[in-house]
């Protein structure tokens, strides 16, 4: 059922609805009550523009959340609400999806940040955060990302994470504006990992 809290433990991975807090920004599990917190904050059609769902009213949002709670519920995604630490204030969502325990491998995405709050270290903490619980936590050997081959600004956002770019697939998936999306694979392997911690706490640092 959306919303309810359990776990899989599957390959010695324990995937289940944790927080993760930072100086900056706190990601706990989403909930259906979460609901009209990011309505309020996620409407603009510029967070939209390049997602494969398009998010236009809260009913809308309400759709957004089940799906990402159903996931959850069979396994493939753990769904977070971002919140600023120093005021509790709602500012987006992110979650590891595509989990395959098997090859410990898991995905970082469905990512969307207010627009007054992006270009700022909230996105960076909230990656250095969950990258640290694959690689360190579920001992991940990969993290993937991807993006829509147009959206320049993202693209440009997961390369200065550290992540390598592999390659592009043509009409990977049908936006619902009925567009064919072409999808850019991004990773990061756990050899790479030390670096690009070091680098992502230096540029929270700056």
């Amino acid at each position: 059922m959306p919303g309810e809290w359990r776990y899989f433990i599957i390959d010695g991975m324990k995937i289940e609805p944790i927080v993760l807090r930072g100086e900056h920004v706190r990601l706990e599990p989403m909930s259906p009550g979460h609901v009209d917190g990011l309505a309020a904050v996620g409407l603009e059609p510029s967070i939209w523009e390049f997602m494969v769902d398009r998010i236009i009213d809260r009913d809308g949002m309400r759709l957004f959340v089940e799906k990402a709670l159903t996931d959850q519920a069979q396994g493939r995604s753990l769904p977070f609400v971002t919140r600023l630490a120093a005021t509790d204030e709602i500012v987006g969502t992110s979650r590891f999806g595509n989990i395959s325990t098997a090859d410990r491998r898991v995905e970082i995405g469905w990512t969307w940040i207010a627009p007054e709050r992006q270009r700022s270290a909230v996105n960076t903490e909230a990656k250095l955060l969950m990258l640290t619980h694959a690689f360190e936590i579920w001992k991940c050997i990969r993290v993937e990302f991807k993006t829509d081959a147009l959206n320049q600004r993202s693209r440009t956002a997961i390369r200065r994470l550290g992540a390598i770019e592999e390659g592009t697939l043509r009409q990977h998936m049908i936006t619902d504006t009925g567009r064919f999306r072409d999808s850019v694979y991004f990773s990061i392997l756990d050899n790479e990992w030390p670096q690009i911690r070091s680098d992502l706490r230096r540029k929270l640092g700056e």
